[in-house]
């Protein structure tokens, strides 16, 4: 049966790495569209027909047309991969929703960071009491991961699933943003996570990254 064509319209570096990182591991072929932050490439190349928020990701899937990653990754886990999910009436089933949608609460507090640190640009000036917050917010939520993590690999005892694929984005970012020496658990399981040859293959594919321009960001002085 020959496979539909796919297409990920990503921002390198962005959560399009998990739709990447996702039909690694399901070992699908793609083709991908990659768009800039800071150009009109996104508002002038079709992608508000493909996304309400003319956001990445998008993927076209023959007719089919998604945005969302969280929904990507969920559809084609249920499509393609049920391995990597949980399906109702699975014990682990709750567990994986619940990650699964913790990532977008620590992925939404990495975006207001990116925002004030990266994106913003003179004569705009950052607000430290809110990088002051969302930092420690950010912290917070590594905490509260770091406090649940057992001594399985992953986040689910049963094993690998689209949940770490959600987190491992996150995990990718927040240490430009949080001193992460004081979470070892989540420290190994990054490497874990980081030692998959999916995720290995799908961060050659992006090239090098061209987002941070430093390796940590602190919080600025008031």
């Amino acid at each position: 049966m020959t496979q539909e064509i796919i297409r990920v319209h990503n921002v390198p570096y962005s959560r399009g790495f998990r739709v990447l990182w996702l039909l690694e591991e399901l070992g699908l072929s793609y083709d991908v569209v990659n768009y800039k932050i800071g150009d009109r490439s996104m508002r002038e190349g079709g992608l508000d027909a493909l996304s309400p928020a003319t956001r990445v990701p998008a993927i076209e899937i023959g007719d089919l047309v998604m945005a969302e990653s969280g929904a990507i990754v969920q559809h084609l886990i249920e499509t393609h991969g049920p391995q990597f999910g949980r399906p109702v009436g699975d014990p682990e089933r709750p567990a994986f929703l619940q990650w699964l949608h913790y990532s977008e609460t620590m992925a939404s507090l990495v975006e207001q960071l990116n925002l004030n640190h990266v994106f913003l640009r003179p004569p705009a000036k950052p607000s430290a009491i809110v990088i002051k917050l969302n930092t420690a917010r950010l912290r917070q939520s590594l905490a509260g991961m770091e406090a649940r993590l057992g001594n399985h690999d992953f986040l689910l005892p049963g094993g690998f699933s689209g949940a770490d694929i959600m987190m491992g984005f996150n995990l990718y970012a927040v240490p430009f943003y949080v001193d992460c020496s004081e979470f070892p658990k989540l420290l190994a399981y990054r490497k874990r996570l980081e030692a998959r040859p999916a995720y290995q293959t799908a961060l050659a594919k992006e090239g090098p990254q061209e987002f941070y321009d430093r390796d940590f960001y602190p919080v600025p002085e008031e």
